[in-house]
């Protein structure tokens, strides 16, 4: 009898462990505070520190061994090419520790999408990496942030998560960091997926449908820990009666491309064409997308692209294109190659 319950004691200790989720803040509404409690859309983001997030959900105990830390504590609006690139070295160095099993980020929505699809490209590891915020701050009646919380935790410890390329959970969904964006500027169900999510979390338990096959993570040529800056790209919304201003403003400003958010299936007006041309022949990169917010841009379609050397997206929102271009031109500035990248990922 003593044998058997020597033996079993490391069974036991065996069985209780569980993984290792590091949680970093970097601010947004899931840290926010309200006046009062029916102040869902007024209120100051980022001022609830990564403690006192976990502390608010107990319930994370049972799912993983969770510690927190303070990236960031900032409107998601007021990330920029230093802060991706600050935030995405620090996942990477926790990924390629040995006792950190997942990680998920805190994050406001503003820019979750694109926080999620810059890491989602430039990290080298099969470990889960889990995006989440909210839409109503921590103070507000129905916050949503702590289920939001829970749910990225149970996703980031499931094994199943694993090799999906960066995650975003917001109201029970599991999305693909390349194909969610936020639609919606005030409801909790903002985020939204062109192809749908991957799955869903139902009663603490994630289920996946669908898994994602464009390159991410391990097998994108692209690497966090191989960047030191990302090149000036910058995006020119279209609109009618617009006029050449921001786009030579952007210029001057030593911008190497443009993102052309355009008109339907990213459509140029005749009194623009000239400026495009004359941006090309300066040595700036157009890459056209559209403004419609779904679709892909069909090359040679609504512009000469083949004559006027542009490269079009396959179906990049132009935030996202506006990474992806960055991220290319650390690699290659010839056309082709660069428009093939667009085709790639």
């Amino acid at each position: 009898m003593l044998l058997l319950l020597v033996m079993a004691v490391p069974f036991a200790q065996a069985s209780e462990e569980k993984p290792n989720i590091v949680i970093l803040a970097t601010g947004g509404t899931i840290a926010g505070s309200g006046a009062s409690s029916a102040n869902v859309s007024a209120y100051q983001s980022a001022v609830v520190g990564v403690d006192k997030l976990i502390a608010a959900v107990p319930e994370l105990k049972d799912v993983a061994s969770v510690r927190g830390e303070q990236v960031f504590q900032i409107g998601s609006e007021s990330f920029n090419n230093e802060r991706w690139l600050t935030l995405a070295r620090r996942v990477s160095e926790l990924q390629n520790s040995p006792d950190v099993d997942g990680i998920v980020i805190t994050h406001g929505t503003d820019t979750m999408e694109e926080t999620a699809y810059l890491l989602n490209l430039t990290l080298k590891s099969d470990k889960p990496v889990v995006l989440v915020g909210s839409m109503r701050p921590s103070t507000a009646l129905s916050a949503d942030g702590p289920l939001n919380l829970y749910n990225a935790v149970v996703v980031a410890a499931d094994p199943k998560a694993s090799g999906m390329g960066v995650l975003v959970v917001m109201n029970d969904d599991i999305h693909s960091a390349r194909d969610v964006t936020k639609s919606s500027s005030l409801k909790v169900e903002a985020f939204h997926s062109l192809y749908g999510p991957l799955g869903e979390v139902v009663e603490g338990q994630p289920r996946f449908y669908r898994a994602p096959i464009r390159p991410h993570t391990t097998q994108s040529e692209f690497s966090v820990d191989d960047i030191a800056s990302m090149p000036e790209v910058d995006v020119v919304y279209t609109h009618g009666n617009m006029n050449r201003v921001p786009m030579d403003a952007f210029i001057a400003h030593g911008s190497k491309a443009l993102i052309w958010a355009g008109f339907g299936n990213g459509s140029v007006p005749d009194y623009m064409d000239a400026v495009l041309e004359e941006a090309r022949a300066r040595g700036v990169f157009i890459v056209r997308t559209t403004r419609t917010g779904s679709g892909a841009v069909v090359r040679n379609g609504e512009a000469e692209d083949d004559k006027y050397d542009y490269i079009v997206v396959d179906d990049q929102n132009p935030a996202k294109a506006r990474l992806l271009m960055a991220l290319a031109l650390t690699k290659t500035t010839d056309t082709a190659k660069l428009q093939e990248i667009f085709w790639k990922y």
